[in-house]
């Protein structure tokens, strides 16, 4: 099958287009130590799955998320929420021994977050572990998806087996077809040292075929002094589309059709920025797989991150999602 990075539905499927995002969906709680407490569920490849959902044309897309929970009320309240937002759990691995991972946000005035993480002995740790049946299915299932999403994250809280086969599993996935989404997203205190992120990294980028970069990210990682360097290490290894987040300013794209720079949306007074990447990733795929152009991708990932910027959590309300311009796309059903 040709691997080349198409933007639009793929007419060689005659059913829905199917995505896997792989990774680890937590508990969230916000708040302060003396204020009262929200408790929800995200987790940056989840997030992202949220916000696909949401932007995909019903009956075009379909969405699964891929990970590994516990036998408890939280990891099936869990499911709900995914299944309620229109996410498919068909390759979730229950491990009875296990709980999900948690976060406690806090945000100071100007809306920058710090994270509180008990994810040690999360379930999806161990997703890919052992010999057990389960396991084996999630990664063999890979290859039945047109698309599969995974983040630096997704890597980082593997054990170093499930790693391994994640890749391994990806390398076949891709020679049949399946075209590979990265998100770097890289957290230091995840990793048990720079190297050992940084290898697991350059053998997920020989695998990529759209690249969706935070710059402070691979910036700490790999040393780059500007984007010049990073678009010429990704281009080395084979990825055809970077698009490069830079925060508040704009988004910089590398592709075949050559590089475009596209503002980023000005925000009167931002709230909470976690989930900002995360959504932009979202909107970014869900124009691309609707037949937008890198250029018009990086608007709706804009658009939508600074809607989100604008309220508390990594979700927002249902009612709460912007409206996308869709009068230059080959596929106009509304959503």
């Amino acid at each position: 099958m040709d691997l080349t990075l198409n933007h639009g539905p793929d007419t060689r499927f005659p059913r829905p287009l199917k995505v896997a995002l792989v990774g680890e969906c937590m508990i969230e709680v916000r708040g302060g130590p003396d204020a009262a407490i929200t408790q929800t569920f995200g987790g940056d490849t989840l997030n992202t799955a949220v916000y696909l959902a949401r932007l995909n044309p019903r009956g075009a897309v379909a969405v699964d998320y891929m990970t590994a929970v516990g036998n408890d009320a939280f990891s099936a309240a869990m499911r709900q929420s995914w299944l309620d937002e229109g996410i498919g759990d068909a390759h979730v691995r229950v491990i009875e021994d296990a709980l999900p991972g948690l976060y406690f946000i806090q945000t100071d005035p100007h809306g920058e977050r710090r994270f509180l993480y008990w994810r040690g002995e999360a379930a999806a740790r161990r997703m890919f572990e052992g010999a057990e049946a389960e396991a084996e299915a999630m990664l063999a299932a890979l290859a039945d998806y047109d698309y599969v999403y995974l983040s630096g994250i997704t890597l980082a809280i593997l054990l170093p087996e499930g790693r391994e086969r994640l890749i391994h599993a990806l390398h076949r996935a891709r020679r049949a077809g399946t075209r590979i989404v990265f998100d770097n997203n890289y957290r230091p205190h995840l990793w048990p040292d720079p190297e050992t992120a940084r290898q697991a990294y350059r053998d997920l980028l020989h695998l990529s075929d759209l690249a969706l970069v935070t710059w402070e990210d691979d910036a700490s990682l790999f040393g780059y002094h500007d984007p010049d360097a990073l678009f010429s290490v990704y281009a080395e290894a084979g990825v055809r589309e970077v698009a490069l987040k830079r925060g508040a300013a704009s988004c910089l794209i590398q592709c075949p059709a050559g590089r475009f720079e596209v503002p980023a949306q000005t925000v009167a007074q931002v709230i909470d920025t976690t989930a900002a990447g995360d959504s932009f990733n979202a909107a970014y795929l869900a124009c691309h797989l609707r037949g937008g152009d890198p250029q018009q991708a990086a608007r709706w990932g804009h658009r939508l991150a600074a809607e989100v910027v604008q309220y508390r959590g990594a979700l927002i309300p249902q009612a709460a999602m912007p409206s996308m311009d869709t009068s230059s796309l080959p596929f106009v059903e509304q959503v």
